[in-house]
């Protein structure tokens, strides 16, 4: 064998071309190398040591990436079907209300509408006994993983709060981050509890955010917000761990007074676990 037909062959266990075996120049058998990549794709998700055909990655490889990019435009364009949320929701009562976004394209082009409640919407929210707690559920960027995993997030969220007085869940259309802070002004309550969907990504369409704020008011800064990122069922916080993150943030907000940079997220591990989950994973 050439000294390229070696080095050929070795960049091809390399990409994921699998395990090859060659005879030495000395005419003996070359050992079988594993696959490099083996081990570290069974700790993230990434698309790594993906091979190739040539010159190109593997097909199903083009194609997975293709149905990835698929399903994130999916997650951004799909309308949230609120009525189908709110069922979902039952028994806790709902409120729908929507942004000063008039529909998707201006939602997407003009971010500080969707940060704003619509006129009609007001009375919506008008009248209503105010309450230490509100929780809002806003399509935002994923509305996909708000009609999959809201819902049992809610639920999650509502029972680890159960000690507080909680406002109706608002459920609000074209709704950014901010748009939270609006609707729990109006309604009197102390902390604003902002389900969202967050960005989607190459690898996770359809997961959740939750944006805590004490003291909600039009005008407050990202950096007076806490946030828990990354909820959805793909390996990502399930909704309890989420909701136990969020009970502990929220307790520590109210009897402090603060949020966002001033408010650590000092939780201790303990509480944070599912239950019966061990607190060190095996080597």
């Amino acid at each position: 064998m050439s000294r390229r037909d070696d080095e050929h062959a070795l960049g091809e266990r390399a990409l994921g071309k699998g395990a090859l075996s060659e005879k030495t120049p000395t005419g003996g058998a070359r050992p079988a190398l594993a696959d490099p990549w083996a081990v570290l794709r069974t700790l993230t998700p990434a698309r790594i040591g993906l091979g190739r055909t040539g010159n190109a990655i593997p097909m199903r490889a083009v194609l997975e990436f293709q149905y990835a990019h698929a399903l994130a435009r999916d997650a951004v364009h799909d309308a949230l079907d609120t009525a189908a949320l709110c069922r979902g929701l039952a028994p806790l009562p709902t409120i729908q209300v929507a942004s000063s976004a008039p529909d998707r394209a201006t939602y997407l082009r003009r971010p500080d509408l969707g940060r704003t409640l619509a006129p009609e919407s007001h009375a919506a929210l008008a009248d209503l006994p105010p309450a230490e707690i509100a929780i809002v559920v806003a399509d935002g960027l994923s509305a996909t993983g708000v009609q999959a995993h809201a819902a049992a997030l809610v639920h999650a969220c509502a029972a680890e709060l159960a000690g507080f007085s909680l406002a109706p869940v608002v459920v609000a259309t074209q709704g950014r981050v901010a748009l939270g802070d609006a609707i729990a002004s109006r309604l009197g309550a102390a902390l604003c509890v902002m389900i969202v969907g967050e960005r989607p990504g190459l690898t996770v369409s359809d997961s959740l955010g939750i944006y805590l704020t004490f003291g909600p008011r039009p005008g407050r800064q990202d950096s007076e917000r806490n946030c828990i990122s990354n909820i959805h069922p793909n390996g990502g916080l399930t909704a309890g761990q989420a909701a136990r993150k969020l009970g502990w943030l929220a307790r520590e907000a109210l009897r402090r007074q603060i949020s966002g940079v001033a408010l650590k997220d000092d939780m201790p591990a303990a509480l944070a676990a599912e239950p019966g989950t061990p607190l060190l994973s095996p080597p």
